[in-house]
C-alpha cells in the first residue's frame, strides 16, 4: 500500500509551485510598456538648425531657449539635453520651478531662468537647484533674500519690467529702487533684467515695440549709470530677433522659433524647419452608403458610396475637437478630410469611393508625406490659434521619438 506523503513534504511542494500572482506579478515587471497608437517624431537637427539661424541674426548676444510646457510639447528633458551637448542654445527658460527641478536632475547644467517670480513654498527648491530667479517688486526681493540667507547660499535674480505686456513686471520707473533692493540683499545677486515684448510678431505692432524697446533700454542706461553695468538684458521674444533692432542687449529669447515656426507666419518660414511631426495609421476600414452617417451627433452624412477610415487618435491625445468635419490627415501622399466629430480616442476621414488604403497604413497628422505637408501652423489657421498651442497640445498619451 503506497505511503501518504507528510504534512511537511506537501507544504514543501507546494512551495515549489508559483502562484498565478506571482507569475502575473513577474510577467509585469519584465514586460515592456506597449507603443501608443500615435508617435511625435522630434528632429533635434532641426532645432539646432534653428538656433542657428537666431544666432546668425542676434550676433554675438548669448541665446536663451524657452523650454517651458515641456518644450513646447518637444520633450524638455531630451531637447535641453541635446542643446547643452550642442552648444546650441546658452541658457533655457522656464514656466516653473518643477520644470527647471527636472532638467537639473536629468544632468542639465545651463544656466535656467524662471520667467515669472517663484511661488515662496517653492523658493528653496529653485535656490538649491541653482534657478535664476524673477523679481518684480521688494516684497518678491526680500522673500528671495531670507530663504536664501537662511540656506546660507547666495541666489541670481533677474529683474521683469512691464513695458507694455501687462502680465508681470514693475513700472519701468521703479527699477532704480528694486535694483537698490537686489544690491541691499546679502544673498542676492543681480544678474540681469528684462521685459516681454507683447506684438513683436504683429505687422501693425512694429511702432509701438520700437517704442517699448526704446523705453526699455533708456531705463536700464540710466539705472547702470547709478550702479554700474547689468551683466544680462535681455527683451528680444521670436517676434523681435526677426523683425526688431536689439539694441545694447546682450541676451534673447528664442521661443517658437527654435521649433520650426515664425510667430508671424504671414513672413513665411524664413528658413526654420518645424521640428515635429505626428504619425499614427488606420486602425479600421469600412464602407458607407449614400445617406449614412459617421460619428457623433450624426454630423456627416454619405453623398455617395465610399470608405471611412478610423484613426487611433482623438482630441485626449491633443488633436483638437474643433477639427470635426474641418480638419485634414495625409494618408498615401493625398490629403484626406477628417468627417464627422472628433472623439476622445479616435477621428474618422473620408478616403473616396476608389481607395486601396488598407489597415496599418501610415497617417500623418503633422508632417511630411509624398511632398505634401501639413504644419501646426495650418491647424492654428484653422482653430484660429497658434502653432505654440498646437504644438503644446499634443499629450502625454503620444508616444515621443528623437532623432538626430
Amino acid at each position: 500500500m503506497p505511503m501518504k506523503a507528510s504534512a511537511v513534504e506537501a507544504k514543501s511542494d507546494a512551495r515549489t509551485v508559483p502562484s498565478a500572482a506571482a507569475t502575473f506579478s513577474s510577467a509585469v515587471h519584465h514586460r515592456p510598456r506597449c507603443s501608443a497608437p500615435s508617435t511625435a517624431t522630434i528632429d533635434l537637427t532641426a532645432i539646432n538648425h534653428n538656433l542657428a539661424q537666431v544666432r546668425d541674426l542676434v550676433g554675438d548676444r548669448k541665446v536663451l531657449m524657452a523650454v517651458k510646457g515641456d518644450a513646447y510639447g518637444h520633450g524638455a528633458v531630451q531637447v535641453a539635453r541635446h542643446v547643452q551637448q550642442t552648444g546650441a542654445a546658452d541658457w533655457l527658460g522656464v514656466a516653473t520651478v518643477a520644470e527647471a527641478q527636472e532638467l537639473v536632475e536629468a544632468g542639465v547644467r545651463l544656466p535656467i531662468l524662471k520667467f515669472s517670480p517663484a511661488d515662496p513654498g517653492n523658493l528653496e527648491t529653485a535656490i538649491l537647484y541653482g534657478v535664476r530667479l524673477t523679481v518684480v517688486d521688494e516684497r518678491t526681493v526680500r522673500q528671495a533674500n531670507e530663504v536664501a540667507q537662511a540656506m546660507g547660499r547666495c541666489a541670481n535674480v533677474h529683474v521683469a519690467i512691464d513695458t507694455g505686456m501687462g502680465r508681470i513686471g514693475l513700472q519701468p520707473e521703479h527699477l532704480a529702487d528694486v535694483v537698490a533692493a537686489v544690491d541691499r540683499a546679502d544673498h542676492l545677486r543681480l544678474e540681469g533684467v528684462f521685459t516681454h515684448l507683447p506684438v513683436s510678431d504683429a505687422p501693425d505692432g512694429r511702432e509701438f515695440t520700437a517704442a517699448e524697446i526704446a523705453h526699455f533700454v533708456d531705463t536700464v542706461q540710466m539705472v547702470e549709470a547709478r550702479r554700474g553695468h547689468i551683466p544680462v538684458v535681455h527683451m528680444a521674444n521670436s517676434g523681435a530677433i526677426i523683425g526688431q533692432s536689439l539694441g545694447p542687449t546682450t541676451m534673447v529669447r528664442a521661443g517658437i522659433m527654435s521649433y520650426g515656426y515664425n510667430p508671424n507666419p504671414a513672413m513665411g518660414s524664413l528658413g526654420l524647419r518645424p521640428a515635429l511631426s505626428w504619425t499614427s495609421h488606420i486602425s479600421f476600414l469600412k464602407q458607407v452608403e449614400p445617406g449614412q452617417t459617421v460619428g457623433y451627433g450624426r454630423t456627416w452624412t454619405a453623398q455617395r458610396s465610399t470608405t471611412i477610415a478610423t484613426i487611433p487618435v482623438g482630441y485626449a491625445d491633443g488633436y483638437s475637437r474643433r477639427l470635426s468635419n474641418r480638419g485634414q490627415v495625409l494618408i498615401g501622399g493625398e490629403f484626406r478630410p477628417v468627417v464627422g466629430r472628433v472623439c476622445m480616442d479616435q477621428l474618422m476621414v473620408d478616403l473616396g469611393p476608389s481607395s486601396t488604403a488598407r489597415v496599418g497604413d501610415d497617417v500623418v497628422l503633422l508632417g511630411e508625406q509624398a511632398g505634401h505637408t501639413i504644419t501646426a501652423d495650418d491647424l492654428a489657421e484653422q482653430l484660429d490659434t497658434i502653432s505654440y498651442e498646437i504644438t503644446c497640445d499634443i499629450g502625454k498619451r503620444v508616444d515621443r521619438r528623437w532623432v538626430s
